[in-house]
């Protein structure tokens, strides 16, 4: 079968055969294959970046579960979460990658979303429940007036159908105990906001570029306020995250499918690619290794860089700084 194999066992006395084939299914673990099997060659553990196409109604930890299993590997992280009901980009980290989620997670995101007016719900979406439902007499030119006040920073309150914690309980748990605790409002960033077409009696689409930490169905409820009509969001696919966009994405079904899912890894150092790259060796190499200071390249100014070996391999994101560098992350094969 597509995971079975004969194996062919000479023994002594008192071995128990299904727990040394146990055992050998734990030690070969992440580089379980035939060849891995049949001639005990260690594969190279499964390291990059993969960015999804994430399907409605699964959670990002979904999608990072299933991974988990396509790749065998236990290191598998995702960089911004996606609400079950939104789909599109969802760049995951796999293997020794996932020392660069942080770095990913404090990017700009883009969405397409779509928003519904005249109608509040406890989630800010239309997932929840219907609080309220007002008539709708709202222009295009209302709307697009409506959504200058949103641009640039502003405040948002965290809706309570959110992981956000308080007093160490989610409030998405205190929300469904039916209980509403106040919210400091948080500091976010709408780089671009406009309205697209008009999809339906009370619907339009927006586009948005938005800081991490943004609610785009907090950003719909409010813009449903500011109309006096009230709003929520109808449907959220995410367009842009880390540098990546829906052209750069693969389904789940298209990894389950490939003959070779690390095939369709990229390099870690793709999320750092706006930053120069800078080769070092010797006693550079030797001292950056060993996470200790080392000299920069001469003639490189201060600034952040991607740190190369002399075959071309990634190492490390580091800071130059009077002619010294020193790690940022590293990225060394140990």
């Amino acid at each position: 079968g597509p995971d079975t194999y004969t194996l062919r066992v000479r023994c002594s006395k008192g071995t128990y055969v299904r727990g040394e084939v146990f055992a050998g299914a734990k030690t070969l673990g992440r580089r379980k294959s035939a060849d891995a099997w049949r001639t005990g060659r260690p594969l190279r553990m499964p390291n990059g970046i993969i960015i999804i196409d994430k399907p409605r109604d699964w959670t990002s930890m979904d999608v990072c579960a299933k991974l988990r299993g396509i790749f065998h590997e236990k290191r598998v992280g995702h960089a911004g979460t996606l609400d079950p009901m939104a789909t599109g980009v969802l760049p995951v980290f796999i293997g020794r990658a996932t020392r660069a989620v942080e770095f990913a997670s404090e990017s700009e995101k883009e969405y397409l979303a779509e928003i519904k007016l005249g109608v509040v719900t406890n989630t800010q979406d239309t997932t929840g429940e219907i609080l309220e439902k007002r008539p709708v007499s709202v222009t295009r030119e209302e709307l697009e007036g409506a959504l200058a006040h949103f641009r640039g920073n502003i405040l948002q309150i965290p809706p309570m159908y959110s992981a956000i914690k308080r007093d160490g309980k989610k409030l998405y748990e205190l929300a469904r105990a039916g209980k509403e605790v106040e919210r400091p409002p948080r500091p976010v960033t709408i780089h671009a906001l406009e309205a697209g077409e008009q999809t339906g009696p009370d619907t339009y689409t927006l586009r948005v570029r938005c800081s991490k930490g943004t609610y785009v169905r907090t950003l719909c409820h409010d813009i449903g306020q500011a109309l006096g009509c009230g709003g929520c969001m109808s449907a959220l696919r995410r367009t842009g995250a880390a540098g990546f966009t829906l052209a750069d994405a693969v389904t789940l079904e298209a990894v389950q499918a490939a003959p070779d899912p690390a095939a369709l890894l990229r390099p870690v150092d793709t999320c750092f690619y706006g930053y120069d790259a800078v080769e070092i060796s010797g006693r550079a190499l030797d001292r950056a290794r060993n996470g200790n200071p080392f000299p920069c390249p001469v003639g490189v100014p201060d600034g952040v860089y991607r740190f190369y070996g002399p075959g071309g391999e990634f190492l490390l994101l580091g800071r130059c700084a009077g002619g010294t560098a020193t790690t940022i992350k590293s990225f060394f094969e140990v």
